[in-house]
This record gives C-alpha cells, sequence and structure tokens, in this order.
C-alpha cells in the first residue's frame, strides 16, 4: 500500500513521485493515463492549457449535466456513469457549442444525450461536424438534419465511407431515386441505423431468390413501408409462413401486400380478423378471395372492420357474399367517406332528385373531386344539406 502524508500541493507532488521512485513504478506514473488518475492538479494553469473545466472530483460531471444540458439530478448521475473518466469539460463544451449552433436546442440536446452520453466525448472537428457538411452536401436543410439527430442519434455514430455511404446506395437502389430516399429519411430517419450485411441483403436474397419474388415488386412495398426490408430475417420468414398458410401463391402480385398486412397486425389481430368474418357468413373461399382482393383488410382493427361490416350490410343493405366480392369497401374510411356518401345518396332518393341507379360501391371508388362534381355540386341550390354532410365528412375542402 502506498501511503501519501497530506501536504500542500507541491510537496505532495514531490513526496509521491519519490515513492514511486523507490517502488519501480514511477514509469507507470510517467503515463499521461495513470497520473491523471493518481495525482490531478485542479490548478487554474492546468485547466487553461487543455480549455474547460478541469477538476479532480470523478462525480463532477453530474454537476456539470445538470448545469449546462439542464438534466434533474438523478438523470445526470445515471448519463454521467459513461463519463466517469472525464477530467475536463473540454470536450463536452466543444460538442455542446456545436450542437447549439447547428439548431438543436436544449430539449433535443438532452433527447441525443440521454440515449448515447458518449457523444459528449466526440471531437467535432474530426467526427460531428464533417458528419453534419455530409447531409447538408446530400441536400438536406438544417431542420431535417437536427429532426433525424434527435429521432435516430445513432447515425452520429455511423462512420461516412464504410457504413452510410453503402446503405445509401443500397436504398437508392430499392427506392429508385435518391430523392425518395432522403423523402423517407426526413420521415422514417431509423432505417439507416441497420446493418445491410445482417439484415437488408439477407432479406432481400430470401425473397426474390427462395420465395421468387421479383426486385421490383420488393421495391413497392419498400418505396412506402421500408421497414419491412429491415426487420430481422427470422421475422421475415415466419411470416411468409403465415402468409402460406392463408394459401395465396407466392408469385401473386398481392402476395406482397399481404406480407406488408401481417407485418403490421399482430396474428391475434389477423386471427380474430378472420373469425370475425366467418361469423358473418362468409365461406372459407369467400374469405380468401377478399384477403387477396385487399390484403390489407386484415390489419385493421377487429372493432373497425364489424362495425363496417354492420354499417354495409344494416344500412346499405348488401349481403355478405356481396362484401366479399367486393372487399376494398372495408379499407375505405367510414365516417369520412362511406357513411356520407350513403347519406348523400339517400337524400337525394328521398327528394326524388336522383333516379339513376347504380352500385354504391361505385360512388364509394368515385375520387372526393368526381364524386363532388357528379353528385353533390349539380343538387346543391335544392339540397344544401349535401354540402354540410360533405363539409363535416371533410370531403369538401376548397370547394
Amino acid at each position: 500500500v502506498i501511503r501519501v502524508p497530506l501536504s500542500p500541493p507541491t510537496m505532495a507532488a514531490a513526496t509521491l513521485r519519490s515513492v514511486l521512485r523507490r517502488s519501480n513504478l514511477l514509469p507507470l506514473f510517467e503515463t499521461r493515463r495513470l497520473r491523471d488518475l493518481l495525482f490531478f492538479s485542479s490548478s487554474v494553469d492546468a485547466a487553461a492549457a487543455v480549455g474547460g473545466t478541469m477538476s479532480p472530483d470523478p462525480h463532477f460531471m453530474v454537476e456539470y449535466l445538470e448545469n449546462s444540458c439542464g438534466f434533474s439530478p438523478s438523470e445526470a448521475a445515471k448519463f454521467s456513469k459513461p463519463l466517469a473518466h472525464l477530467r475536463s469539460t473540454e470536450k463536452p463544451d466543444a460538442v455542446l457549442n456545436f450542437m447549439r449552433s447547428q439548431g438543436i436546442d436544449g430539449a433535443g440536446i438532452r433527447k441525443v444525450i440521454s440515449s448515447r452520453p458518449k457523444f459528449l466525448c466526440y471531437n467535432v472537428e474530426t467526427n460531428l461536424a464533417p458528419k453534419f457538411q455530409f447531409l447538408l452536401d446530400l441536400g438536406l436543410s438544417k431542420s431535417d438534419i437536427v429532426y433525424a439527430i434527435q429521432n435516430n442519434n445513432a447515425i452520429l455514430s455511423l462512420n461516412i465511407h464504410r457504413s452510410f455511404v453503402p446503405k445509401l446506395e443500397m436504398w437508392e437502389r430499392l427506392m429508385g431515386s435518391r430523392e425518395h430516399v432522403l423523402s423517407c429519411f426526413k420521415k422514417t430517419t431509423w432505417f439507416f441505423s441497420h446493418s445491410v450485411e445482417k439484415r437488408i441483403h439477407p432479406n432481400l436474397k430470401f425473397l426474390t431468390d427462395e420465395c421468387g419474388i421479383p426486385e421490383e415488386r420488393v421495391s413497392m412495398i419498400v418505396k412506402s413501408y421500408p421497414h419491412f426490408i429491415a426487420q430481422k430475417p427470422e421475422s421475415l420468414r415466419a411470416l411468409i409462413a403465415r402468409a402460406d398458410e392463408l394459401g395465396i401463391p407466392r408469385h401473386s402480385q398481392s402476395f406482397i401486400w399481404l406480407l406488408r398486412s401481417l407485418h403490421r397486425a399482430s396474428k391475434t389481430t389477423v386471427e380474430a380478423n378472420g373469425e370475425l368474418l366467418r361469423s358473418f357468413g362468409w365461406s372459407e373461399s369467400e374469405f380468401l378471395s377478399a384477403v387477396k382482393q385487399s390484403p390489407n383488410l386484415l390489419s385493421l382493427s377487429p372493432e373497425l372492420l364489424r362495425r363496417k361490416m354492420e354499417f354495409l350490410i344494416n344500412e346499405v343493405g348488401y349481403v355478405p357474399a356481396v362484401i366479399a366480392d367486393n372487399s376494398r369497401l372495408l379499407l375505405h374510411s367510414l365516417e369520412k367517406r362511406v357513411i356520407p356518401r350513403f347519406r348523400v345518396l339517400e337524400m337525394l332518393n328521398t327528394e326524388g332528385l336522383w333516379t339513376r341507379r347504380g352500385k354504391f360501391v361505385y360512388f364509394v371508388k368515385l375520387s372526393n373531386a368526381k364524386f363532388m362534381e357528379k353528385i353533390v355540386l349539380p343538387y346543391k341550390e335544392k339540397v344544401p344539406e349535401l354540402l354540410d354532410i360533405m363539409r363535416v365528412a371533410g370531403e369538401c375542402e376548397g370547394k
């Protein structure tokens, strides 16, 4: 055990050095790391030499995180643990100043630091600044970058050339253009975090080589739902097995959309929807035909699906078999499209103004503009209530 008597700083240093020399530990003490750990002067001169504030107290980062970032004492104590080796605020000061200069506010900084406190140890000039500049050079605005960093700060850990660029090129290949990738990046910032080698490539190879799904078809779903291709490979294989159970051929165009629907819904939800639709009298062939036509109906909540079926049967007067043949009806919003359009046609019939007969499904499929042009506007003077119905539904904005 090395015992160092209490004395003024200069005497303590000399005494410690003498003891270390006698114990053959002086060469080790001369290394910067051990010297800082064993003996550290908090003199103003030492602090000035490296910049920032220096302290011999291993817990000084707790107070720093409270004062500089606005963390609560408990949060600061938690997030300071990975920073316990720091004895100077030089790098943290530089990182915080840089983040603020890029437009990241206090809440955003706390969000970034709380997820990875070691960001405060990054070198601004060699690590952070080049990444921000790279994102700017891609065509992103500062606000886009701030949003991306706050929602997926893992991109700050990526190496630009070894990781970010290969991922960017891969997503461009799948999505067709850099513009599309950047558009998704602004909204779905997580996808640059997933491994190309461990997830994207294995999943793509499995879908194209083993399942026989053309890459162009895979790209269709990736453009609108990029998370699909980034799931764990074992999860994708389990998804394929669930889709196969529904009897839809893998070469069918609807198969890829079925996969998307199954990925978005839990197995419990899918099973509940199947039981619900069969309870309305659908045969197994009707159920499979409806799913093939409209795979997304499986990802609806069972309660919503029930309300849609009940309205179409009890109000519109459709028998279940007709709904099965026109299952896309179940994908339209009940409150914003199906009910208001039915009420409009019902009111016109009541007033004797609508003598032409047609399938209700045709009127549901019409675009908002076409429905207004063909059905509502020609009768708005005689039945002004039609506009009220559509206005409540939010379908006649700007008309």
